[in-house]
């Protein structure tokens, strides 16, 4: 049995938000350094590191959310972004296939 400030399960990996598929989720461990405005852009929308985000769609254009809030990427921002993986969608299986 875990402790109980281990109540989600969680990976080591990283990657950038990019790699991630819709409905995964992962916190924020660190920005690339691309330049200072899309940092400071990120920050001003509350996207900072130790944030949960969900990657919501991928086409026609990034959609994530960080709480409540959603927000549209652009490709410099979701570059910036990197995450450890936290969960990934359960697939849906029948039990009696």
């Amino acid at each position: 049995m875990l402790p109980p400030t281990f109540t989600q399960t969680f990976t080591v990996s990283g990657c950038s938000l990019k790699l991630l598929k819709p409905g995964e989720k992962g916190v924020i461990t660190r920005f690339q350094p691309t330049n200072d405005l899309t940092t400071r852009k990120l920050s001003e929308m509350g996207i900072r590191p130790g944030a949960t985000i969900t990657l919501e769609k991928r086409f026609p254009a990034y959609l994530i959310k960080v709480g409540a809030a959603c927000f549209r990427l652009d490709e410099s921002m979701m570059n910036a972004i990197y995450v450890r993986i936290v969960n990934s969608p359960l697939k849906k299986t029948s039990r009696f296939s």
